[in-house]
């Protein structure tokens, strides 16, 4: 035992004497505790992990949880042990999904684009507290302190303040510039770095700082710098060059009270936040690269004291995002830069899900363990993801076994995991209020943009920005529910709100209060 204090004289003397006795009796009772801890722990991993058993396992929970098409990869020290197929790559075809098939990894793009923001810190080109306006200089937010104050840090850890603002890309079908411009305009809802609030657009313009930096599009980044390197060589950055590939696994969704197939949403308007599609066979290698921290062979694409600042636990997220970790019921549970971070029976526990428009991802690596798993499945939400990987864990670590897939399917309290059945209309419903022509009009939100409501052929018809919301149906009073011919089943609730002059002032959508344009003159 060494130690950098001095004390001067007699004391320092027989502090001294005091610890070097302490150390020589101390010393072997911990290596003997050491030791015998190792030893219990070999003990506990000591049963290979029976593969032959989890591919039955996987296969019937697949089954059980309705999912069309999933695929699993393990990796264990520095080789992908499993890897398999399940079902098909789209319902109704013959063609079974497989290691190879690429799925969306949704949001666990997130990691990729820390990481490669992170080769740009270890280039000098970047810190992690750089203010993002010193890069960006027409950045601008709601509150001007926090435009003044936010930092590449902090877009990545979720502590904006901003809520979600998901429906700028899945539904307003905006430019990713114009997304960006409508921040300004998005009130906090949490003061600046108090608390965890995903959202996408806020991380995305990590994506915007790489291109600004590096002067190379993050699509392009992402591949030369991450895949390339990798070996990945069936990923793909972009939605838009995904879909003219073999073996493109097609996404599924609620359609009309049961599972089918739903459209492809793009994501590449908010791209870094979770654009990639890959197959868990290349995800593999994705696993092994975090797992050898930043390194793949002998080639070290991240230096230690960078990559460990992916990883650290940077802010508490509520436990209640994944209900799953009821069941875990781990002592900690925060992000770090682009990683969730929890405790799972002593051990850390890197993680991050995605989940877009009929695709579901999972990505979870126990680095002390060094073992990694990744779910990727072509069914919207399909929580068989976080069963899956605690199995894995378990197999991995020697902990007791436990029937997941079971206990998450009763945690859900529901049989198996199809989609929920569409809205039934009351029995005995009420017309509206006000002839349909008083529901006309132009709706606006600063953030959102407008809602077009037009009168045609005796029925109301609703479009949000570029996106055709359909025919309105009458529902109940002021609520209207919409209809499209090719997505049935799949209606959005419009609610009027009358001003008490005989017009409307206003309608919600999507969660959003839209305020009616007073008419030109």
């Amino acid at each position: 035992m060494t130690t950098n204090m001095r004390a001067p004289g007699p004391i320092g003397r027989i502090a001294r004497q005091q610890i070097n006795r302490f150390s020589a009796t101390v010393t072997p009772l911990l290596l003997i505790v050491t030791a015998s801890m190792v030893q219990a722990q070999a003990v506990r991993r000591a049963p290979a992990p029976d593969l032959k058993a989890f591919d039955s396992y996987v296969a019937q929970a697949a089954r059980d949880w309705n999912a069309p098409g999933l695929a699993i990869a393990i990796v264990s020290g520095d080789s992908m042990v499993f890897a398999r197929g399940y079902g098909v790559v789209e319902m109704g075809e013959p063609a079974p999904a497989n290691e190879h098939t690429r799925f969306a990894i949704g949001s666990t793009t997130k990691a990729m684009t820390s990481a490669a923001l992170g080769m740009l810190v270890d280039e000098g080109k970047l810190r992690w507290d750089d203010r993002v306006i010193d890069h960006i200089p027409d950045f601008r937010l709601y509150d001007p302190y926090v435009t003044r104050e936010i930092t590449v840090r902090d877009l990545l850890t979720h502590r904006s303040g901003l809520p979600g603002t998901d429906l700028l890309w899945t539904r307003g079908a905006l430019s990713a510039e114009e997304m960006r411009d409508r921040l300004r305009h998005v009130k906090p809802t949490s003061s600046f770095r108090s608390q965890f609030a995903y959202q996408n657009v806020v991380y995305a313009i990590g994506g915007d700082l790489i291109a600004k930096i590096s002067g190379m599009p993050w699509d392009e980044f992402i591949r030369t710098r991450i895949f390339e390197p990798l070996g990945m060589t069936e990923s793909v950055p972009l939605v838009a060059g995904v879909q003219a590939l073999p073996n493109v696994a097609a996404p599924h969704g609620n359609v009309g009270g049961s599972v089918g197939v739903v459209p492809v949403l793009s994501t590449d308007a908010v791209a870094s936040a979770g654009s990639v599609w890959s197959s868990v066979s290349d995800m593999a290698k994705w696993m092994r690269f975090m797992l050898d921290s930043g390194r793949v062979g002998d080639r070290r694409l991240l230096k230690p004291e960078t990559f460990s600042q992916l990883v650290a636990f940077q802010i508490r997220a509520t436990i209640e995002l994944y209900p799953s970790l009821a069941l875990v019921k781990p002592h900690n549970f925060g992000y770090g830069l682009g990683w969730f971070v929890h405790d799972y029976f002593g051990e850390t526990v890197w993680m991050h899900t995605g989940s877009i428009n009929g695709m579901s991802a999972i990505v979870g690596l126990m680095p002390d363990n060094r073992t990694g798993v990744v779910v990727l499945a072509s069914l919207d939400h399909v929580e068989l993801r976080h069963a899956l990987m605690y199995r894995v864990f378990d197999m991995y670590a020697g902990n007791p076994e436990r029937d997941w897939s079971s206990d998450v399917r009763a945690q859900l309290g529901a049989p198996t995991a199809t989609a929920r059945p569409a809205a039934t209309r009351p029995a005995t419903p009420a017309p509206p209020s006000l002839p349909l022509e008083r529901y006309t009009g132009r709706y606006v939100d600063s953030t959102y943009g407008a809602v077009e409501i037009q009168l045609a052929e005796g029925a109301l018809n609703a479009r949000f920005g570029k996106d055709e919301i359909g025919i309105l149906e009458p529902w109940e009073y002021e609520t209207f529910r919409s209809r499209l011919s090719d997505r049935p089943g799949q209606g959005s609730a419009v609610t009027f709100i009358p001003d008490g002059r005989g017009n409307v002032a206003s309608l919600q959508l999507y969660g959003v209060t839209f305020t009616r344009e007073a008419p030109s003159r």
